[in-house]
């Protein structure tokens, strides 16, 4: 499987999708992860600084690569023509069986934007008279994640092998998520309360399938299920 995990900024897939793309990586799946932008606007750390911790956390993660398209970070705009025909050739170059997105519902203007940036280019790739570099495509479905805002998800994925391996993908971005008590340049994602609301969604989210740990997303359009034994839970492995 040819999965492709999108991010309005460095961290943003690794925050709330590293658990399905460490597991998917996991099971043998290529991902790449596309940072739409360099997240130049943040108020912690430097566009330089970013970027080094985001390919620390890419490795952790063992994707295949990295990418950053250097759009303007507070600048996405759906229906940009420019902006549009970016991520058109970066999924005609990539050619995805599975796309990871934000879900167009959050505080933060650029994930509602790259969330309609990323269908609207979806739609397009497969389009030949779209003037865009790469051959055309059909993109396969778009998971989206939640980001501030929780949803009540239409898929639930169990990440509790890849708890840890999330968690230190996290790590790898100091500069975003971690300060010192004394430091006066504070942000919500740096205050340890906001990583223990995360923790309690997931906790929340594995509950609902009764894990540990899981992460939740909407889909794009229903769910094929083209073998009806497959809608049947699969037994716990130390079932007698």
């Amino acid at each position: 499987m040819n999965v492709l995990a999108v991010g309005a900024h460095p961290d943003d897939v690794d925050l709330y999708a590293g658990g399905l793309v460490a597991g998917l990586v996991r099971r043998g799946a290529g991902v790449t992860l596309l940072d739409l932008t360099a997240g130049e606007l943040g108020t912690r750390g430097t566009p330089a600084s970013r970027a080094r911790e985001a390919a620390e956390a890419a490795r952790i993660l063992g994707v295949r690569s990295r990418e950053c398209l250097g759009l303007p970070d507070g600048g996405l705009r759906d229906g940009d023509p420019e902006q549009t025909r970016t991520i058109v050739e970066a999924l005609r170059r990539h050619r995805p069986d599975l796309i990871l997105a934000p879900w167009e519902v959050d505080l933060h203007p650029d994930h509602r934007e790259a969330a309609r940036l990323v269908g609207r280019a979806r739609f397009l790739a497969r389009m030949p008279r779209f003037e865009a570099a790469g051959e055309p495509c059909r993109p396969g479905p778009i998971l989206f994640y939640e980001q501030k805002l929780p949803f009540d998800p239409d898929v639930v994925v169990d990440i509790t092998p890849d708890i840890e391996t999330k968690r230190a993908a996290i790590r790898a971005f100091a500069t975003q998520f971690f300060r010192d008590p004394d430091d006066p340049v504070r942000t919500e994602v740096s205050d340890p309360e906001f990583h223990e609301a995360l923790a309690a969604r997931s906790r929340a989210h594995g509950a609902r399938i009764g894990v540990t740990w899981a992460e939740g997303f909407k889909r794009d359009g229903p769910q094929a299920v083209r073998d009806p034994l497959h809608l049947a839970p699969l037994a716990p492995e130390d079932a007698t």
